[in-house]
């Protein structure tokens, strides 16, 4: 029987992004969607880590399946590590994934490039039984810069303006499987790949 892997998001794309990566593994990898698991986590932490770590132990109660969270967001130099930790609600609810890109963008739109270097970071927490000592966290991070304007149509959130220097492109512009070569939450989950083949 194939176990159940849920990667604690509503976000389809972050599932989709896992599916791929594990799909060497026996996992069943399910969203918070599939499992209809409504509970709300707050991130209250000050890090990523400790925003992955709460998720992950609240989600792994919740649905008493092994559970994977990530916590992870753009951190730009110029904006002293803003987006950060509020990656994925900096501006407020009003705001959609176009709408922070171009948050971003508006307030460094006077720098130059060399100005604009920024970097993603992903901690992955993996908790429930098995797991040894209930937890196992990891952390990618990918260096990069933020563009002028978006490109690219593939990924999601800050990708269409997130620049890499050694493909001379953005993360939006790269196929599935080069992303998840280079990617922070790639980096993250190699980390705990000998922990997630020993439980599947």
């Amino acid at each position: 029987m194939t176990k159940k892997l849920l990667v604690a998001t509503r976000n389809s794309g972050k599932v989709r992004e896992f599916s791929r990566m594990l799909e060497d593994m026996s996992f069943d990898v399910v969203g918070l969607n599939d499992l209809g698991i409504d509970l709300e986590v707050e991130e209250t932490g000050t890090t990523f880590e400790e925003n992955a770590v709460l998720k992950a132990r609240a989600y792994a109660e919740a649905s008493g399946e092994l559970t994977l969270t990530d916590d992870s967001g753009l951190v730009v130099d110029a904006l002293d590590g803003e987006p950060g930790v509020l990656s994925a609600r900096y501006g407020g609810e009003g705001l959609d994934d176009e709408g922070r890109v171009q948050l971003v963008l508006d307030k460094m739109k006077h720098l130059p490039g060399w100005e604009r270097t920024a970097r993603f970071v992903a901690v992955l927490a993996l908790a429930g039984n098995g797991v040894p000592g209930g937890l196992a966290t990891s952390e990618g991070v990918v260096e990069g810069a933020i563009m002028h304007q978006p490109i690219g149509e593939n990924g999601f959130g800050y990708d269409p303006v997130f620049w890499l220097a050694s493909y001379a492109k953005t993360t939006a512009q790269l196929a599935g499987s080069q992303k998840d070569e280079i990617s922070h939450r790639g980096a993250a989950l190699r980390g705990l790949t000998a922990t997630l083949e020993s439980l599947s």
